[in-house]
């Protein structure tokens, strides 16, 4: 009976894109599996369970770092940076990359990003098969590692959990979002980071003087304040929100009824909240650097650069477009329909079964 580990330990953060891997590929990897497979994930400490009772649970703690028990036929680390690895014997590794993000920090030294590189390639040397989040990183880890050419590397992409009929027919009356979108308005959800490069998008609110911007996410860095402070100088902070983290309901009702999605990072490994957007239907401007074209495809309309006044027209004529077009929308949907969980799992449930076969 083939026997198959994955570390999951990231559920630890269900905010984040890996918890919500995690999450959502653990729960159809159980579905799909085959009656002859055993599973085994790792969870972190007090989420035994989360995936059912007819699978089996190891909780993450530093010591599992060092050894964990047990025999499988494939070992999956579901991240490039995960600490939790087989032992020699101890199974087959495969490994999913999902960016290589820091290299494009400016707040890593030349020397850092050489050891994270390193640490990399030793768990590439060791791999049975590696996947990559998109076709983008694919291609920028061929370019700074060593990846032989008989290793396996497909891509895998990420799967949309969304459901549009899930959405809140409305928020709570007392709701601050709920009165702030009473007038037209643009939509960002992620975490507020630099790389996310939100604080161009503030222009955008002196061009489009009847619109308003909602900007979603964690916003405990620094670059949060900024962004608030840039918007009293521009004198648009009264048309700019900030809520900070928000529930699922509150960002299905977002989607929904903003206008447009604007996303405008400088660094994504799969750009998941542009393929949610997607599925509403709605018109995407996002940046065309490293995956999100992956993503976006021919129906996304791009930023050629981050100059306030190429924004604008590009934010004008594709509304424009938009509205023209009784297409697109349905043509957006039918894109992110491609990336789905069930598809997701059924991909990765043929890798590990090429690798015991």
């Amino acid at each position: 009976m083939p026997s198959l580990f994955i570390d999951a330990e990231r559920l630890r953060d269900l905010n984040s894109g890996l918890g919500q891997v995690c999450l959502h590929l653990g729960h159809e990897l159980v579905r799909q599996r085959p009656a002859d497979w055993q599973l085994t994930f790792l969870v972190p400490k007090g989420q035994s369970g989360i995936f059912g009772d007819s699978v089996s649970y190891v909780e993450a703690w530093w010591m599992r770092k060092v050894w964990i028990s047990g025999q499988f036929d494939v070992w999956h680390c579901l991240h490039q940076d995960s600490a939790y690895l087989p032992h020699a014997g101890q199974g087959k590794l495969m490994l999913t990359i999902y960016d290589l993000n820091f290299l494009e920090r400016s707040d890593y030294s030349v020397a850092k990003k050489a050891r994270r590189l390193a640490a990399l390639q030793r768990k590439i040397d060791r791999a049975a098969l590696l996947t990559a989040g998109s076709k983008y990183t694919g291609q920028v880890v061929r370019e700074h590692l060593r990846v032989p050419d008989a290793l396996p590397f497909p891509v895998v992409h990420t799967g949309v959990a969304v459901d549009p009929s899930r959405t809140p027919a409305d928020l709570p009356a007392d709701s601050p979002i709920r009165s702030f979108t009473d007038s037209p308005f643009f939509f960002f959800v992620g975490v507020v980071h630099p790389k996310k490069n939100v604080h161009t998008l503030l222009p955008l609110l002196e061009a489009f003087p009847d619109y308003r911007l909602v900007l979603a996410g964690p916003d405990g860095h620094p670059y949060a304040q900024h962004i608030r402070e840039q918007a009293q100088k521009l004198g648009v902070a009264d048309r700019l929100l900030m809520p900070g983290a928000i529930d699922e309901a509150t960002k299905l009702w977002l989607y929904d009824h903003c206008e447009a999605f604007l996303f405008p990072s400088l660094s994504e490994g799969f750009g998941l909240p542009v393929a949610e957007a997607m599925t509403f239907g709605k018109p995407v401007f996002i940046s065309s650097l490293t995956s999100l074209p992956d993503v976006g495809g021919k129906e996304a309309y791009y930023f050629e650069d981050f100059e306030p006044e190429t924004m604008a027209r590009t934010l004008h004529d594709g509304l424009h477009d938009f509205g023209q077009n009784t297409l697109r929308q349905e043509r957006l949907r039918k894109r992110a329909a491609q990336f789905t969980w069930p598809s997701v799992a059924g991909e990765y449930w043929k890798l590990y079964k090429s690798l015991v076969g």
